[in-house]
């Protein structure tokens, strides 16, 4: 097997057991607020009312559920692994508002969307090219495709300080990691309290995005940041060139809070 693919594969397996274990979504972190906040100015609640959309890498249906909220019309969420029972059960309640699919990005069906999302997905497979490829066949001509990445400008400092530490995490058993992210949440508190008075790195992410969440959702993100068996962090060219070669265009990006990218773009009418 190719080393890209063993990759996802682990990859595909890690993520069952982090949404098998993390599986609620209450307040900030599943919230509307939330994601309008992610998608920023350059996706407007326009671009998703009243669309049929497709959520790429659904997890435990977060992102699903606010897409329904913000008024979608039919969401299409697909998710490959083991997380796809809580996928189901947590987006239950939309009735046939929401259909779930076991399939991997590459695999999205050719379904003439208005909007496909990958949020915080790209960043974690180590041959994006297929999936963005996918995404383009199954939109609509005039439909929009949008991704959320970690950007690698902004993060300077927290790639320098974890990107060895995430060399030993992500070795770790599911239970040792969780204990070590339940540990971690302590000076991560602490962080984030001295963020109020103190400009320190990372700011504007530790007040306006982690701040408003409760002590578990801290101890998910950082599980979320030490478990990828691959995790990349896209320059603002290359979070542009990502759409641009699989064809999108009137590509827009937006840096949020210092420290991610949102990018969208449009399939063309030929």
């Amino acid at each position: 097997m190719p080393v890209n693919d063993k990759v996802r594969d682990k990859t595909i397996a890690d993520f069952g057991d982090q949404w098998t274990t993390y599986t609620d979504n209450s307040g900030w972190y599943g919230s509307t607020d939330l994601f309008r906040n992610i998608l920023g100015p350059v996706v407007g609640q326009d671009e998703i009312r009243g669309k049929r959309v497709a959520d790429v890498g659904s997890g435990t249906g977060r992102i699903a559920n606010m897409l329904v909220s913000l008024g979608a019309a039919h969401v299409t969420a697909i998710e490959p692994s083991d997380a796809f029972n809580v996928l189901k059960q947590n987006t239950a309640h939309q009735g046939d508002k929401v259909t779930c699919l076991r399939l991997r990005g590459d695999q999205i069906p050719e379904n003439n969307f208005d909007h496909v999302l990958c949020i915080g997905v790209i960043i974690i497979i180590p041959d994006p090219k297929p999936v963005v490829e996918a995404a383009y066949r199954a939109i609509k001509p005039g439909g929009r495709y949008t991704v959320w990445l970690y950007g690698k400008e902004g993060n300077e400092l927290y790639l320098n300080i974890f990107v060895p530490v995430m060399g030993v995490t992500r070795h770790l058993p599911h239970w040792m990691l969780a204990g070590l992210c339940w540990a971690l949440t302590v000076p991560l508190s602490l962080y984030i309290g001295a963020c109020k008075v103190i400009n320190l790195p990372m700011r504007e992410y530790m007040l306006h995005h982690l701040g408003p969440m409760t002590w578990d959702k801290w101890q998910l993100t950082i599980y979320d940041q030490l478990n990828p068996s691959y995790v990349k962090y896209y320059t603002r060219q290359e979070s542009e060139d990502l759409l641009k070669s699989a064809g999108f265009e009137d590509v827009q990006i937006h840096q949020r809070l210092g420290y991610s990218y949102t990018v969208t773009g449009t399939k063309p009418v030929r």
